[in-house]
């Protein structure tokens, strides 16, 4: 891990999260069928950038309360806020909400966002609820299972974990990349070489993509360019 910077991790999200599953799965083969989020996601605000940060961990419920005295809850809760902005940063929580309907309690509103986002946190992927749509800290990257009216008894479980959600399975630190589309787990010797890669696809692509939109298109310019595109390296 020491060796991958903050600005690594920068230099990713000048690419879609499809583009960096598409460098995977020239980098990682065995990595194509899994590893990524694999149900639709609400995004709090669609237009933002994508992110790329280390994970933190943690499970939620909201359709019950919990078991746990008072005082121990509001201990639980510094933990968790101590665990998430502790270093490496910059990170991403990945939330797994473990009720059996999950969303049934949101997590994430006004407060939270706002909490987060002056701890510098870049945003959230969770299958839980969010709410305060309009009222959330702009620029906090958050990916929800859906959107809800009430926090209902949703409390932290437990912290530092490994989590799924929606098909993405992380650990504390596990470096992951998210936007719009959903979230993939990057594993870190790949980092480095997803630059190099995301070139090759593009210029791959770009043969492809420049035939079909010049007049005249047809199945044997299409068989032509694609081989064109297979012939770069």
């Amino acid at each position: 891990m020491s060796d991958i910077t903050a600005d690594d991790l920068k230099v990713l999200t000048q690419w879609d999260t499809p583009t960096i599953c598409n460098a995977l799965e020239e980098i990682v083969p065995e990595r194509r069928g899994h590893g990524f989020t694999t149900e639709p996601l609400v995004a709090l605000d669609p237009d933002l950038p994508p992110i790329c940060g280390y994970a933190r961990t943690a499970t939620i419920r909201a359709a019950e309360p919990p078991n746990e005295t008072p005082t121990e809850m509001g201990a639980k809760r510094a933990a968790y806020y101590k665990y998430v902005a502790q270093t490496p940063m910059p990170a991403i929580v990945v939330l797994q909400d473990i009720d059996p309907r999950p969303g049934v309690g949101a997590f994430w509103g006004e407060v939270q966002t706002n909490i987060h986002k002056g701890l510098g946190l870049l945003g959230c992927v969770t299958n839980g609820s969010f709410r305060d749509v309009t009222d959330s800290a702009r620029g906090f990257n958050l990916l929800g299972g859906e959107v809800g009216p009430s926090h209902a008894y949703v409390h932290v479980v437990d912290i530092d974990c490994q989590v799924t959600v929606y098909g993405l399975t992380v650990s504390t630190n596990d470096i992951v990349h998210a936007d719009r589309h959903g979230a993939v787990m990057v594993p870190k010797h790949a980092v480095k070489q997803i630059p190099a890669v995301v070139d090759l696809i593009s210029r791959r692509e770009a043969k492809i993509l420049d035939a079909a939109k010049a007049p005249g298109f047809n199945v044997d310019k299409l068989i032509e360019a694609m081989g064109q595109a297979r012939d770069i390296h």
